[in-house]
């Protein structure tokens, strides 16, 4: 347990560091509309599982993505609670959630904060890289040298079979794309967040009319929805119903581990908390007016491709893969050539601005996490239009090397380990803080319901990690439990080597707790909670 002495005395801080902390800093020129529009790239993740739930549960799917994004809906309160009491942070949920923790365990709070930002931070790299499919498979066919050349640099096949480490044209157009984002931040939130506006019409657009157009035409059979059975595979290997036994269970918590990798997403809201002109109230309109619209998008956008093409097309490998969704979104509208183009080209805009958005948010967890001690501390630097730009440049570093992958569905089992396990945490901690921090002023406060529910939906989603994770590849929960205690070493040199074993001077006014009334709960919470993972994994049949 931490105690008061914890604390760094101001005048045993780096004084190059105090120089630039005092010079530079996040700038509070933000409303809860640039949130909102920085946020809306969210809804594009659903480009990158909607073939994969399919695939794992079948025709049960989109039940699946409503489930999902209900879930996330719900925990959006507690965020928005836990959000509100620290108005001078940025970095989002999972920074003030370790607040919450650092009184019972020094280590459980970075891991939450570090598993935030492994969840967030391949973002980077998957979305361009399928920006980067989008463009190729436009302009060239698939059997051109373009598409096809590869220079293998290493075999990785010990994380995860198959996966290797190459150039390609992908990585190529994927990191011009990322320089281009990265460049588009470089002015500060405010400057992104107008450049995040223009996108975000532009790439909702082809979402909303996919969403809209089956529904208002009425052409969506019940047979490509019912019966409401999962997926399973006969002798020959072929696809045919299955039934809700074991192993029936197992692929729909399976579906709804990958589910919840996109729909989750909007929490990203409350990262920008320290950068709003009225934190007090813009924070709550953010992250409620960003999960009404992802309400929408995860519910309509499945159903109607789903309605569409039935299992048998959502089945097909384009579909599974990604890169058949814009060719099948311009057939939904009845599109030819030029139609199809213009569809390419705004799904890119779409991917391109979660892309932005998801390096916004990761940037400033990395930011604040210095700042609060958790994180080495070249990363607490701002230029001087208050944008992190170290943190940035970390962020294109760790993707620039992601992107090298061979497997990008590697890469997004082992970050949704991770963020689920963040979850986790910042879902325990709404209860920790209301026990610990009762009369501490809150802008917004939930139900006592609604908070509840949100530590339950806590277990539920570690309950869909030992279950679900090994659904995405072989040793997917253990490379993820890996993943995330890498913190580990980072949080010791920092804490340890660099701060003499005592958070920074910023740290106190956040740290003081004269009554810890929580007492053994989080203890509790957490062996529960390794206790529901373990079951999970044990219980569940993969076929």
């Amino acid at each position: 347990m931490s105690s008061q002495e914890d604390v760094l005395p101001v005048g045993t801080l780096n004084p190059s560091a105090q120089q630039a902390a005092q010079s530079h800093d996040l700038h509070r020129n933000l409303t809860w509309k640039d949130a909102f529009w920085v946020t809306s790239g969210v809804p594009a993740g659903v480009l990158f599982t909607i073939g994969g739930v399919s695939a794992t549960v079948g025709q049960p799917a989109w039940f699946i993505w409503i489930l999902a994004i209900l879930v996330g809906f719900a925990q959006c309160f507690t965020y928005a609670e836990i959000s509100g009491l620290y108005p001078h942070k940025s970095g989002g949920a999972s920074i003030y959630g370790a607040l919450g923790w650092v009184r019972y365990s020094k280590f459980v709070a970075p891991v939450s904060v570090w598993c935030n930002w492994i969840a967030w931070s391949p973002m980077l790299a998957l979305g361009t890289s399928l920006a980067a499919g989008y463009m190729l498979s436009c302009l060239f066919p698939a059997d051109s040298v373009i598409n096809s050349w590869q220079l293998t640099l290493l075999d990785m096949g010990f994380i995860s079979k198959g996966l290797t480490l190459r150039i390609n044209s992908t990585f190529i157009l994927a990191t011009i794309f990322l320089l281009i984002t990265f460049k588009l931040q470089h002015s500060g939130a405010a400057a992104a967040a107008k450049t995040q506006r223009i996108l975000g019409i532009a790439s909702l657009t082809p979402l909303v009319v996919v969403a809209l157009v089956p529904l208002i035409t009425g052409d969506m059979p019940s047979t490509n929805f019912l019966p409401l059975l999962p997926l399973t595979h006969d002798a020959s290997g072929a696809s045919v119903m299955g039934s809700w036994n074991a192993a029936g269970i197992s692929t729909a918590m399976g579906a709804m581990f990958l589910a919840c990798w996109s729909t989750f997403g909007f929490e990203t809201a409350v990262c920008y908390t320290r950068e709003f002109k009225n934190p007090q109230k813009d924070t709550f309109k953010a992250i409620f007016s960003s999960g009404l619209l992802c309400l929408f998008m995860f519910i309509a956008v499945p159903i109607a491709f789903q309605g569409e093409l039935g299992l048998t097309g959502m089945l097909a490998p384009s579909i599974v893969d990604g890169s058949g969704v814009g060719a099948t979104m311009a057939k939904f509208v009845g599109g030819g050539a030029v139609v199809f183009n213009v569809i390419v080209v705004m799904l890119v805009l779409s991917i391109l601005l979660i892309v932005m958005t998801s390096m916004m948010g990761s940037s400033r967890t990395l930011y604040q996490a210095s700042v609060d001690g958790w994180l080495p501390k070249y990363l607490s630097h701002v230029n001087e239009h208050g944008a992190p730009t170290r943190a940035m440049w970390t962020d294109l570093i760790f993707n620039l090397f992601l992107l090298l992958m061979s497997s990008y569905m590697a890469i997004l089992s082992i970050s949704n380990v991770c963020y689920m396990i963040f979850v986790f945490l910042n879902l325990q901690s709404g209860w920790i803080h209301r026990l610990d921090r009762a009369d501490w002023p809150r802008p917004y406060k939930c139900k006592n319901w609604l908070l509840a529910l949100g530590a339950l939906c806590g277990f539920f989603d570690l309950a869909m990690v030992g279950a679900g994770a090994n659904f995405l590849g072989e040793n997917t929960l253990r490379n993820g439990l890996i993943a995330t205690f890498l913190i580990v070493p980072v949080f010791v040199y920092r804490h340890y080597v660099q701060d003499k074993g005592r958070f920074p001077e910023s740290m106190r006014q956040d740290m003081e707790l004269p009554h810890a009334r929580a007492g053994i709960l989080p203890y509790l919470a957490l062996a529960a909670g390794v206790a529901v993972v373990w079951i999970a994994a044990e219980l569940t049949v993969i076929g």
